[in-house]
């Protein structure tokens, strides 16, 4: 999939859902019930013991129609790399990180960089970014990004940290591309439950599509 379509779907769902598991095996079992939910973007975080492996085990079995997988928590360019050598179609950090841009941008890898200020995104988007994240989101909430479009109306900003059920609809009707929803949705593979992963993402789903019908 082309790095424009990455882009394009992760903005048309409007949420990624960010996962942390033990095994391949538990990651896909996430994954398909995020699928059932109707989210199809997964982000595989690098404090997991051997993401890479995840990563790659969700890329021989997904197809990008059916789930686009990206890397997450990339502190640097050589994990960018084993990201992408691994088959992620998006990298996000947790700070911006010029050489990691670089190394994306040499593969036409979107990138999403972690920022706090308008002069981080600034200079994210200078370097090639094309959606930011706004990280971590529980420090301002949803009302800052209002703030941020003033001058920056055309920045691409995507919170993770905070965003829940109960707040996912102001974060979109204040102006965000989507969100990251980590144990919020996925919380259910810690006792099994990955029906309630399922119904958890449905919900993310539809209160996203209802704050956008009433933008």
């Amino acid at each position: 999939m082309e790095k424009q379509q990455v882009i394009t779907k992760i903005c048309d769902t409007g949420i990624v859902a960010v996962v942390r598991a033990n095994s391949g095996d538990e990651a896909k079992k996430i994954a398909d019930a995020c699928i059932k939910g109707g989210i199809g973007a997964i982000e595989v975080t690098f404090t997991v013991p051997g993401a890479h492996k995840i990563i790659e085990e969700l890329a021989a079995t997904y197809s990008p129609e059916e789930m686009i997988v990206g890397a997450g928590t990339v502190l640097d360019s050589e994990t960018a790399r084993i990201a992408i050598l691994s088959g992620a179609q998006y990298v996000v950090s947790p700070y911006f990180d010029l050489n990691t841009m670089k190394t994306c941008n040499r593969y036409a890898i979107p990138c999403m960089p972690g920022v706090m200020t308008v002069k981080e995104i600034v200079e994210a988007m200078e370097a090639g970014a094309d959606i930011v994240k706004l990280f971590p989101g529980e420090a301002y909430g949803p009302k800052l990004i209002k703030s941020f479009h003033g001058p920056l109306p055309q920045a691409k900003i995507m919170p993770t940290g905070g965003v829940s059920l109960d707040n996912v609809d102001q974060w979109i009707k204040n102006g965000v591309v989507a969100v990251g929803a980590g144990s919020c949705l996925t919380g259910g593979a810690k006792t099994g439950d990955y029906g309630l992963i399922t119904e958890t993402a449905k919900q993310f789903v539809t209160k996203i599509k209802e704050a956008r019908a009433a933008l």
